[in-house]
């Protein structure tokens, strides 16, 4: 759970710009699917005794996975978001990008390990060879070869 300045705002950019589905709306606190929630500032200070709450601290982020990162990408830039860092790619070859959140949580976004291994395979890479590179076990490349191929025959 993280604690957000304004429900609509936080809640509008968790569905409209990540995608995510709410499971339960209870006003001052939602759940997306997955059990991630957002709790009202106003609400959740009275729950601890009005301890004061800071948000921004770099300290933490969420870490959300879409395939199409390019995607999403043009998607934040359009919304107007502010990245931490555009999209790059980690020593394991994923690619990632790390955004705030409209409270100033750090939100990253990465491809998932398994569409990472179809991608390296559409540029030629062996199981074995990706499975170095990604430090994935060979079974697990094979796997995501195969999710991803199937999906995108039909």
């Amino acid at each position: 759970m993280i604690v957000v300045s304004e429900m609509e705002r936080s809640r509008h950019f968790y569905e409209t710009i990540l995608d995510q589905k709410v499971i339960a709306d209870f006003g001052e606190n939602i759940t997306f699917q997955g059990d991630f929630a957002l709790h009202l500032k106003s609400h959740f200070s009275t729950l601890i005794n009005k301890k004061d709450i800071e948000t921004g601290g770099n300290d933490f982020e969420l870490y959300f996975e879409f395939d199409e990162i390019e995607q999403i990408n043009t998607r934040l830039k359009m919304a107007g978001t502010t990245f931490v860092h555009e999209m790059c790619e980690q020593p394991w070859h994923q690619k990632v990008l790390r955004i705030y959140d409209p409270d100033n949580h750090i939100i990253e976004i990465g491809e998932s390990m398994e569409y990472l291994s179809y991608r390296l395979s559409k540029k030629g890479k062996s199981p074995e060879e990706i499975s170095k590179m990604t430090l994935m076990p060979v079974e697990f490349v094979c796997e995501g070869i195969s999710k991803f191929s199937n999906q995108k025959s039909h």
